[in-house]
Order: structure tokens, then C-alpha cells, then sequence
């Protein structure tokens, strides 16, 4: 139990850190976003690739990989039917996005410092992080990619926006060709730095292959830079942040999905990996605490890419970032 409570002692002290630096602005006003782009394209991967060319790969592409989508899949699920009565008046496309902001974790930028803090390893978070980058991924870009296009072409019928589409932008231009659509995101998963330190670090396992020693201290030295520069990031990243604001007219979005992704996605992640994959100890508390991660913030980038959705999938992101990391010590203490 100390080592839970010391592990998320380390993550709130680190973030604390990086909102003081935000609201200083020591780093100046890139300072946030030039970290989160460290982190993402040169320290992760080189997290990544150190850790998992150490790990088991059958651990990490096994049960925790399946426990990660079932349960991403049902709180979706989920937040789609309830919101069909709760709150009918939203396009298919907002819809989805809430869904999202429901179902899709923050696996990198707090996943991976979780895993490694509290779980112990920071290859942990790899099994939910893979699902999300190479299947969740493309499976809701091919929604919105059709549902903005149909809504497109209403709006197009009626001749211009109108009811609850007032005051809305038009939207992206015209998806292309489905294939077409479907090819460039799987370049797009194929190039994300993500998934090529993973792919590399489970080759490296899988074949006993060892990269000369000092390229291999490189790297480790490199992937040392993930973890702080995440939560720097993240931490500065809360300054200035107004959640819930009620002239959005977005507060039952951010209601429904934050209530699904808090309480319920945990507790579909416990239902799969306990009573269904009959997991123990160790192995539930970790499906568990990843299930308890916070909303992603990957959902407001493709919220902003299909200009919808953006007050619910921020609010959700913030509210349930704030909320996840004492939810996440609760469930830790229960587990451990």
C-alpha cells in the first residue's frame, strides 16, 4: 500500500510542478506544447522500444490487450444508447465524439507514468496503448469520416444549416474515397512514433535481438525523459482551464460522458478481467487502474479535425483528468 500511495505522491508532485512552471511562465508560452512534442515523438518511443524489448510479449499482447478493448467497446457502446434518450437533438458526429471521450484513455501521457509509478512498469500501459493507436483509432475515423459526410449532405439538401446545426461550421470538406481514406490511416498508424517504438521493442523481444551498448544507453538515457516531460506537460497544461461553462449548453455531454468514463469504464474493465477472464491480484488491479485513466486528449484533436464536439470532448478531458488520479488511488488501495 506505501508503494501505491508513493507512486501517485510522485505523479501529483511532478504535476504540480509543471502547472506552477505554466502559470509562471517560465518556459514561455510554447513552452507546454513544444514538451508534450518531446515527450510524444522522441522520449516515449525511446520509453517504449527500453521497456518492451525487455518485456514478454505474450504479456503484453495477451489478456490485458483484449480486457483494454472490450471494456473501450462497451462504454461506448454505452454512452451511444443512453445518449439516443438523453440527448437526441446531437448530430451522429458529436455523438460519436462523446463516445469517445467515454471509452479512449489517456494512455500515453498518464498511462505510461501510472504504469511505471504506481504499477510498476511502464510497459503495462503498452497492451492499452496498442488497441487505441492501431485499432480504436481507425475504427472511429471511419465513423466520423461517414457520419460527417452524411451530415454534409443534409445540410447540403436543406440548403445551409439550420435547427441545432445554427452557428455550426460546415464542417471538413468531403471525405475521400473510402480506400483511399482507409490506406492513409493505416500510413498514419504505420508512421505514429508510438507505435513504431512498440513494434520495434516487441521485435527486439520476441527474436533476443540486443542493440550494441552504447546505442542501448542512448536510448535508456532518452526514454528518461519521457515520464517528466509528460507530466510537466500535463500540469501545465491545466492552467487557465474553465470546465462546465454553462453558455456552451454541453453540460448533460459532459455529465453522461464523464460519469461512463469514471465510474462504469472501470468497472467494465474489472467485470471483463475478473469475472470473465478470471483474473487475480496483480493482473486485475492493473486492468482495472488503466481502465481508470482519464479521457484522451487525442479526442479534442479529432474533435477540433471534424469541428465537432469540442466544448463536451475539452470539459470531459479536464473534468475527468482532475477526478481520475483520486479515483485511481481509490481503486488502488481497494486492489492492493
Amino acid at each position: 500500500m506505501l508503494e501505491v500511495i508513493s507512486g501517485f505522491t510522485v505523479v501529483w508532485v511532478i504535476i504540480l510542478v509543471g502547472y506552477v512552471t505554466g502559470r509562471s511562465k517560465v518556459l514561455g508560452d510554447h513552452g507546454q506544447p513544444v514538451l508534450s512534442r518531446l515527450a510524444f515523438f522522441v522520449a516515449s518511443p525511446a520509453l517504449l522500444f527500453d521497456t518492451l524489448s525487455a518485456a514478454d510479449v505474450q504479456s503484453v499482447l495477451g489478456p490485458q490487450l483484449l480486457v483494454a478493448g472490450i471494456s473501450a467497446f462497451a462504454a461506448a457502446g454505452l454512452y451511444l444508447l443512453l445518449a439516443r434518450f438523453i440527448l437526441p437533438k446531437r448530430d451522429g458526429s458529436e455523438t460519436v465524439i462523446g463516445a469517445l471521450s467515454a471509452s479512449m484513455v489517456n494512455s500515453a501521457n498518464l498511462g505510461i507514468p501510472i504504469a511505471a509509478y504506481v504499477l510498476g512498469d511502464a510497459a503495462l500501459a503498452a497492451p492499452v496503448l496498442i488497441f487505441q493507436l492501431a485499432i480504436y483509432t481507425p475504427i472511429y475515423v471511419a465513423a466520423m469520416d461517414s457520419t460527417t459526410l452524411a451530415e454534409a449532405r443534409r445540410r447540403a439538401d436543406a440548403g445551409g444549416p439550420s435547427g441545432h446545426d445554427a452557428g455550426r461550421s460546415p464542417g471538413p470538406k468531403r471525405p475521400p474515397n473510402r480506400w483511399v481514406a482507409f490506406w492513409r490511416q493505416v500510413g498514419h498508424i504505420a508512421v505514429n512514433p508510438m507505435i513504431i517504438g512498440s513494434v520495434l521493442g516487441l521485435v527486439f523481444s520476441a527474436t533476443g535481438w540486443v542493440l550494441p551498448e552504447p546505442i542501448a544507453e542512448s536510448i535508456s538515457l532518452i526514454a528518461g525523459a519521457s515520464i517528466p516531460a509528460m507530466l510537466l506537460a500535463f500540469g501545465m497544461s491545466l492552467v487557465g482551464s474553465k470546465p462546465f461553462e454553462k453558455a456552451a449548453g454541453r453540460r448533460p455531454d459532459v455529465a453522461l460522458a464523464s460519469a461512463i468514463k469514471l465510474l462504469v469504464h472501470p468497472l467494465l474493465a474489472w467485470v471483463v478481467a475478473g469475472p470473465l477472464f478470471g483474473m487475480e491480484g496483480n493482473e486485475l488491479l492493473i486492468a482495472v487502474v488503466l481502465g481508470s485513466l482519464p479521457t484522451a486528449q487525442n479526442v479534442f484533436v479529432s474533435a477540433s479535425r471534424y469541428e465537432t464536439g469540442m466544448v463536451a470532448s475539452k470539459d470531459t478531458i479536464l473534468i475527468t483528468t482532475i477526478v481520475a488520479i483520486p479515483a485511481m488511488i481509490a481503486v488502488a488501495l481497494i486492489f492492493a
